[in-house]
């Protein structure tokens, strides 16, 4: 919209102030935009740790192992306050056959070990731990506790 310059004077206001306001206009709300995106930032407990745990399992045992944790140990995390980062396996050749990795967040060690031991003691994980005896699919457990570092995304 074009106003001209009797309009402008009309409502007390000239070309350099009606400038000035718009450039302070866009200030503002460039401020307030980066305030409101930068507001979900996740910011780092200082006791928080990461567990990353590798699975090797029987060769070509990944597939049962991918569905015992689809399907009874992850509700198992949720019902003891484990809170799994993601699962992955192995794309290439010889790992992908016997490899299952997943991390873990922890707001403290000691939490972890409460919330480990709470599943531990869990009569439906009992069950989970009695039909690998049944049907051996994990061969060992590697299992790593970590810090982020301050440059981390992920804190």
């Amino acid at each position: 919209m074009r106003m001209n310059r009797s309009k402008l004077q009309a409502c007390g206001l000239n070309a350099p102030a009606m400038l000035v306001i718009a450039l302070l206009s866009f200030a503002a709300g460039s401020l307030l935009t980066a305030r409101w995106l930068h507001g979900t930032d996740v910011h780092a407990q200082s006791d928080r740790v990461f567990e990353l745990r590798v699975y090797h399992t029987v060769p070509g045992k990944v597939s049962k192992l991918e569905a015992r944790f689809r399907d009874e140990i992850t509700p198992l995390f949720a019902k003891h306050n484990l809170t799994p980062i993601g699962f992955w396996v192995p794309v290439d050749a010889p790992a992908r056959d016997n490899t299952f990795i997943y991390i873990l967040a922890h707001p403290s060690r000691e939490d972890a070990k409460k919330n480990w031991d709470a599943m531990f003691a869990d009569p439906g994980f009992a069950e989970v731990i009695n039909s690998e005896k049944s049907e051996k699919v994990v061969e060992s457990v590697d299992s790593t506790y970590m810090r982020p570092t301050d440059f981390s995304p992920a804190k």
